[in-house]
């Protein structure tokens, strides 16, 4: 889900509660604590534990990038995961010429071969739109033949051209190679345990409803996230490693980001009216209709284009990664 779905649960979840409503009407700032618990976990993430990852290789191509020397550092992170048995965590580096100007490349993991290639592409500006013609002279793909058996689980290349570049872990699993692609995101920071350290914290330090509220927020942007395919740590710090999520949508498609804050409008509105010293609202045919058409028909049309699109599905792990980039398509990614 978006940043926008999972703060507007937040507030929608804090206003089940009339003592929070009431609150509210007297100028409190508490529902939107629900929001800001709601935004937290991706909060973490992208302002705070990407900047304290650690890497065993960073690959800055400098301003005149050598794919082939590129592909030599993947290559060798990668083999020395595989024969020492340590995972190599990777980041490459963006290539930035001017204040609206980017030399763009491209890092490739073909399992089918066993092999890594790199190609340096062309300019781009900060719309990632190319400039034609700008490619280096004679430019080729460097290919790596790693001699290990590969798995990746995204079905691209990645693109690496402005704002911050994209970081892989190689680890050995069983016999295998695998490339896992941002293996910071939604690990400890997207955890139902820190959801109720969070909302203890802040019942301490705020009161009791400060904390119910926040906690919630927190514990539902994680549940929302378990409905797509990458998954989270739901119980960190007792787990290490993300859950796979339920399949059911794509954090980054629009319907169901959509619906989830249509409903939280209509839930937020519900709760204000009913709480009030005199509801307005028919509570069943409102319902019915502020949130069953909706579903009915969006939602229906959702589910039913996957089904048609089933049989063309990718792999789950294809789509655990394809739910990543969607959800990470931001300025900070982008």
């Amino acid at each position: 889900m978006k940043g926008i779905s999972h703060f507007m649960t937040g507030v929608a979840l804090a206003t089940f509660f009339p003592e929070v409503v009431q609150a509210g009407a007297q100028g409190s700032l508490l529902p939107m604590l629900g929001g800001i618990g709601g935004i937290l976990p991706d909060t973490l993430d992208f302002k705070f534990a990407r900047y304290f990852e650690r890497y065993d290789l960073e690959i800055d191509p400098g301003l005149e990038p050598d794919a082939e020397a590129i592909a030599d550092a993947l290559a060798g992170a990668m083999r020395q995961a595989y024969e020492s048995g340590q995972d190599q965590n990777v980041i490459a580096h963006t290539i930035r010429l001017g204040p609206d100007l980017w030399r763009e490349y491209a890092i490739r993991f073909d399992p089918e071969a066993g092999e890594v290639a790199v190609r340096v592409g062309p300019l781009v500006n900060t719309g990632q739109v190319p400039y034609a013609g700008t490619e280096p002279a004679g430019a080729t793909e460097a290919r790596r033949e790693l001699g290990v058996p590969l798995v990746h689980t995204y079905s691209s290349e990645y693109k690496i051209n402005i704002f911050s570049g994209p970081s892989f872990r190689f680890a050995r699993e069983g016999e295998q190679l695998t490339v896992h692609f941002l293996d910071w995101h939604r690990r400890w920071s997207h955890s139902l345990t820190l959801a109720m350290v969070l909302g203890v914290l802040c019942g301490l330090l705020w009161g009791p409803w400060a904390g119910i509220v926040a906690g919630l927020g927190f514990a539902g942007h994680v549940l929302e996230d378990q409905l797509g395919y990458m998954g989270s740590n739901l119980y960190w710090p007792f787990t290490k490693r993300r859950m796979s999520g339920l399949g059911l949508i794509h954090s980054g498609d629009a319907i169901p980001n959509f619906l989830t804050v249509w409903t939280a409008v209509m839930v937020i509105l519900f709760n204000l009216d009913r709480f009030s010293a005199a509801p307005l609202l028919p509570q069943a045919a409102f319902l019915g209709a502020a949130l069953g058409i909706p579903w009915l028909v969006l939602g229906g049309a959702y589910f039913w284009r996957k089904a048609q699109l089933r049989e063309k599905q990718p792999a789950p792990e294809v789509l655990r990664q394809a739910d990543m980039i969607a959800e990470t398509d931001a300025p900070e990614m982008a």
